[in-house]
């Protein structure tokens, strides 16, 4: 019986150390990955915010700012998704709102309108983030850059995701018809893709990016994917950039997470079509616009202070 006994307590002492030794080293990749995708950037909001975010002294508002960008070979890129989030704490909220792509609005630094997923063609991130600021009167906290050409690996990582589709159509000869799909990550990214022969156009589009996101968080959560972690984490690497550094990564998942449970989605798709020398953009409703900029700055905390200042 004591042999017995002194051999349970060796094994449980045994797996403690094996736990121990795998928490220390998904920490270390965790730190090393984060180290790795981080870009600083200078983010100037004085002109919107008295005072700049600061997640590590206490939890209040934050923005973010999700940049899916597709870059090609020969190509400088243009952003096929930008969603801006809004996270409040204090009310355990986030909002959540994906800019039309074709939107037409001033790129700031150029001195003229175009389409705002061509900000990032002429300025890269920072270009994107100045045009958002200006299009929303906001400020941008953080900005997260995601390759859409890494959904592919990600995809495949998890095993596939499925998605309930509602439009039959044809993409890359690619047969995507009603119905519950299972996708492969070049069939995901095919999918997302699509939008000319969409009804509703690039709001179609929008919807299916948001339920392939939704799928890969779904599969990332099974245990399949937690042991094939290293792999994500060098998807991670390759595709991500942020400026995010790893301290404030567990400061937000420690002070916001139930603020992330609670998504609100906001729409602009009350606007209008126009055609500008043979090409097509999205001209937002000035009062649906209006709304939804008043909307994000009471949720930021920041309504009265920009009120007091004009």
């Amino acid at each position: 019986m004591k042999t017995r006994w002194k051999w349970g307590i060796g094994i449980i002492i045994l797996f403690c150390i094996v736990l121990l030794i795998v928490l220390l080293n998904v920490y270390g990749d965790i730190k090393s990955t984060a180290n790795e995708i981080y870009t600083p950037l200078q983010l100037d909001n004085s002109t919107i915010r008295s005072q700049p975010v600061d997640i590590k002294i206490k939890a209040e508002p934050f923005s973010a700012l999700l940049l899916g960008v597709d870059e090609r070979s020969g190509d400088s890129g243009r952003t096929d998704t930008m969603i801006v989030l809004t996270v409040n704490p204090s009310l355990q909220t986030t909002k959540m709102l994906s800019i039309p792509r074709d939107t037409y609005t001033e790129i700031v630094g150029k001195g003229f309108k175009d389409k705002i997923n061509h900000a990032y063609s002429f300025g890269g991130m920072e270009m994107s983030i100045k045009t958002v600021k200006n299009f929303l009167e906001i400020p941008v906290d953080y900005v997260v850059k995601v390759n859409m050409e890494g959904f592919v690996d990600i995809v495949d990582i998890v095993g596939g995701i499925t998605v309930d589709n509602g439009l039959d159509f044809y993409y890359e000869n690619e047969h995507f018809p009603i119905g519950k799909l299972t996708l492969d990550g070049v069939k995901s990214l095919k999918y997302v893709r699509m939008r000319y022969d969409d009804p509703t156009g690039d709001f179609g589009r929008q919807n299916r990016q948001k339920q392939v996101i939704q799928g890969v968080l779904k599969e990332g959560l099974s245990l399949n994917t937690v042991w094939n972690y290293k792999s994500i984490f060098k998807t991670v690497e390759k595709n991500i950039e942020m400026n995010i550094p790893f301290n404030d990564l567990y400061k937000l998942q420690k002070n916001y997470g139930d603020s992330l449970k609670n998504i609100e989605q906001l729409h602009i798709n009350d606007g209008t079509s126009m055609i500008k020398n043979k090409i097509y953009y999205y001209v937002p409703d000035e009062k649906e616009l209006s709304d939804v900029q008043n909307n994000l700055q009471e949720h930021l905390g920041i309504k009265n202070e920009r009120e007091t200042e004009e």
